[in-house]
């Protein structure tokens, strides 16, 4: 560190004075160095605090730009462990419009279902956390025959919903599948017309009202209807799971972009068998 001799009445304390420009010249020379020193030794405590976002470094200290972005997804969740009486399985939109062979969405979801055997897990998702205490809430989305919930001019996915006539109550294509129908016991929620599990719905109700802590999501469609409830339910609180292997999109890349870039910022990404286990008495 370096430290400026003391100024007595404009001298300097080997008693020779100097001209007054001459002397805040030297001064100003002695200070800046002292300034870029601190600024930099600063940045470099920054970079290293902050280096755990960035990606790892590799290749003898090189840092890996590939990886320059908030890793929230890739890491491993640890081991889990439940509580059955605080925890929910919440079941989105498994109808038949999107699990069975005739539903109108149907098509577009079958390769990722059979890809990740999501159906076949889910069920055995449900059938362990009934088994094991849990609480099963189904979450189905259904519209009036005259879709007039729905705007006069929509857009986006409700376009598609309401131009293809999906999902319109007390029909075929809105029942719940048979290979998780509703049991003694399970809950259905009810009001549900957009994407989000909560927004319109009595689901936050129903879970408050049963001291419901965890939340365990599945269903329909992984980046849409999924996501949706999964953003609010963290958003609201609780620990939220979602199941990779018993979600679908309408494309591999879509399921994969989704579990990859935003299942880990607003969940627990896990297994299907990850859950079972983290339920057993």
């Amino acid at each position: 560190v370096y430290v400026m001799p003391i100024q007595q009445n404009g001298a300097s304390l080997n008693n020779k004075a100097e001209p007054s420009g001459k002397r805040n010249l030297v001064q100003t020379m002695k200070v800046y160095p002292l300034i870029l020193l601190y600024l930099l030794s600063d940045l470099s405590m920054s970079v290293l605090a902050f280096q755990p976002f960035f990606g790892k470094r590799i290749n003898g200290g090189q840092l890996n730009h590939r990886r320059y972005y908030l890793q929230m997804s890739a890491a491993e969740v640890p081991e889990v462990k439940l509580n059955p009486e605080r925890t929910a399985i919440v079941l989105i939109e498994y109808q038949n419009e999107f699990t069975t062979i005739g539903g109108k969405l149907h098509e577009p979801v079958k390769e990722v279902m059979e890809k990740t055997n999501m159906l076949e897990n889910s069920k055995k998702v449900a059938d362990a956390a009934r088994d094991s205490g849990c609480l099963i809430v189904h979450c189905p989305i259904e519209f009036d025959k005259s879709f007039t919930e729905i705007s006069k001019d929509p857009y986006g996915i409700l376009a598609g919903v309401k131009n293809g006539e999906c999902f319109v109550a007390g029909e075929w294509g809105s029942a719940i599948c048979d290979a998780m129908a509703p049991v003694e016991g399970d809950l259905i929620v009810q009001g549900k017309r957009g994407l989000c599990g909560f927004h319109s719905t009595n689901l936050d109700f129903i879970l408050r009202q049963n001291d419901i802590q965890n939340v365990v999501l599945g269903g329909f469609l992984t980046n849409c209807c999924v996501e949706s409830t999964m953003r609010a339910a963290y958003e609201r609180g609780y620990r939220v799971y979602t199941l990779k292997d018993c979600t679908a999109a309408t494309s591999m890349a879509g399921q994969e972009a989704a579990i990859e870039h935003t299942f880990g910022m607003f969940s627990l990404p896990v297994t299907s068998d990850v859950i079972i286990n983290a339920i057993k008495q």
